[in-house]
């Protein structure tokens, strides 16, 4: 006798957006390059939802990027069926959010669901060509909080090692600044912008790994914004000047997100910072409260520059998976 199996005909997959607090080495003289601190936000993320069709096709933003992965994930999996991707949801492209990743990740993991297949976050990642130097994003995919990677070594197999998981405090609050008149460094001009900068000191580096281990992680453990705040400022600052040669000469990309920014932190705001190549800038603020205050004051400066300021909060989740629509399907 045959048993019945239910299969789901549609997955909608949600994954929240991450900020990039910076790199660790940029110097590499321990065998390992780069190196991160991020955490998974609220608010803003990625919303798709994956069904069986008879033909292929994408609709909503960003879908020539989303079809492109979806092709290939089709042929990694040996996916006979054809599939359709409705994209309801997205962050802005190229802004220091992941949205790259998350999209990726995304339609592999709804792929996967949707035919009953193991996930494989690790694997689909280096497949679809993503976290060739941060890990970040790969890692809050699945859990959310903070993370810290251990950077990429010379292995173009293997990702960047998770190496510290930590939640964040349910009331701490994230003022993200976006910018939609600019974008960051993106694409092959990023690995030429990378490859251009000289390497960092030894010396640097090390006070940048000291400041996350010995003062930013263990003040996140004690909820201790102020000391927290102190050691991303003190991180940002030290790769903002470093990268600056590529931004303009600016610790910033974008200079109206500097200018919010630096209200923001005259203002009270703690770890005052852009999200990788930006142009979103970030602050953090120990309340909902206060972030309120703490937006209100920037406003002005932020609508004259045409700027959008989110209050977000930590997401101690990653990737969530709804099935639907269920159809019945023989089996042995």
């Amino acid at each position: 006798m045959n048993d019945v199996v239910l299969r789901p005909c549609a997955v909608t997959v949600t994954v929240p957006a991450r900020l990039h607090l910076g790199f660790l080495d940029l110097n590499g003289g321990l065998g390992r390059r780069f190196g991160g601190i991020g955490l998974a936000i609220g608010g803003l993320g990625t919303r798709l939802t994956v069904e069986r069709a008879s033909s292929g096709g994408v609709s909503g933003p960003d879908a020539d990027r989303a079809w492109h992965h979806l092709q290939k994930i089709e042929r990694l999996l040996s996916l006979r069926d054809r599939h359709r991707i409705r994209i309801s949801e997205i962050v802005p492209a190229h802004a220091g959010l992941g949205s790259g990743t998350q999209l990726a990740l995304a339609v592999a993991t709804g792929l996967r669901h949707l035919h009953d297949l193991p996930s494989d976050i690790a694997s689909d990642a280096l497949r679809l060509g993503r976290g060739a130097r941060s890990g970040i994003g790969i890692g809050l995919f699945s859990r959310g909080g903070l993370v810290v990677d251990g950077g990429r070594s010379d292995d173009d197999r293997a990702l960047a090692p998770i190496i510290c998981r930590l939640p964040v405090p349910e009331s701490w609050r994230v003022l993200v600044i976006l910018d939609p008149q600019r974008q960051g460094i993106h694409g092959p001009e990023e690995g030429l912008t990378m490859a251009a900068l000289p390497p960092m000191r030894a010396a640097e580096a090390d006070r940048l790994c000291r400041l996350v281990l010995m003062q930013a992680l263990p003040a996140l453990v004690d909820q201790d914004l102020a000391n927290f705040g102190a050691a991303v400022k003190e991180l940002q600052i030290a790769l903002g000047d470093y990268f600056a040669p590529a931004q303009g000469g600016a610790r910033f990309m974008s200079p109206d997100v500097a200018t919010v920014l630096d209200v923001l932190d005259r203002a009270g705001a703690s770890g005052i910072g852009q999200s990788s190549w930006g142009p979103t800038g970030f602050a953090f603020a120990p309340t909902a409260q206060e972030a309120v205050r703490l937006a209100m004051i920037a406003a002005p400066q932020a609508r004259s520059g045409g700027l959008d300021i989110r209050i977000c909060q930590a997401l101690n989740r990653g990737v969530q998976i709804v099935a639907h629509a269920y159809t019945t399907e023989s089996g042995k």
